[in-house]
């Protein structure tokens, strides 16, 4: 008996060690997304440049968590709800570590912009990835509360991010065309929304996937194109 409680007790902390790890996972990555964005405003190329070296520490960590999954299969067999939140897991890293490679593909674009003549486009852009980061928390918080509500308010609010990528790329078209001086610049940003609207599909997809662990009921359809 005294066996079985102390091997009961390895197993949650081994599920507490999961969720803390892909919680991690997420903030580093919602912080890369931040620091991109802020390099942009800030015209600061090294802050992209410290983004673009922080993708190691995002790649080490999901190879901790494949680690730990797999560890957790090996020598737990975990049923029911518990296998759940383990598949679920290795999922989710996949759309976080997707997260971290966009962050970095953001930086590399604002380098390419901070050798040119500044742009006013940026707040736009700013608070795009903003509703990005509120999405991306969101679906995070109802991995660690298990929370439903949550997960749904990150899919309802999806639509919103698409709609200002949609915003953003018709009122550059239009600059664009008042100045073709302007099309590499505007191009430049019109790839920036398009990442952000990727990431926005990640969270989308993390939060979907979080209501089938929660519920263990209904079939997930991926918001990003193979």
């Amino acid at each position: 008996m005294l066996q079985r409680a102390h091997t009961n007790k390895q197993y949650d902390r081994k599920l507490r060690l999961l969720k803390d790890m892909i919680l991690l996972m997420g903030y580093h990555a919602q912080q890369m997304i931040a620091d991109s964005i802020r390099a942009l405003t800030e015209g600061r190329s090294s802050i992209a440049r410290e983004v673009i070296l922080r993708d190691e520490t995002l790649d080490q960590l999901e190879v901790d968590v494949d680690r730990l999954c797999h560890e957790i299969f090996a020598l737990q067999h975990p049923l029911a709800g518990d296998l759940r939140i383990v598949t679920t897991a290795f999922k989710i890293v996949r759309d976080i570590e997707r997260i971290g490679d966009i962050a970095v593909n953001i930086a590399e674009r604002v380098n390419e912009l901070l050798l040119e003549p500044r742009v006013e486009w940026v707040s736009a852009l700013q608070i795009m990835a903003q509703l990005v980061q509120r999405n991306l928390s969101l679906s995070l918080d109802a991995l660690v509360s298990s929370d439903d509500s949550a997960a749904l308010k990150v899919i309802e609010g999806d639509q919103e991010i698409d709609d200002l990528n949609e915003q953003i790329f018709r009122e550059l078209l239009i600059y664009m065309m008042e100045d073709p001086n302007n099309v590499p610049r505007c191009l430049k940003l019109i790839f920036i929304a398009k990442h952000l609207e990727r990431v926005g599909d990640h969270a989308t997809n993390i939060a979907e996937m979080i209501l089938f662990m929660i519920r263990g009921e209904g079939t997930r359809r991926s918001h990003l194109a193979n």
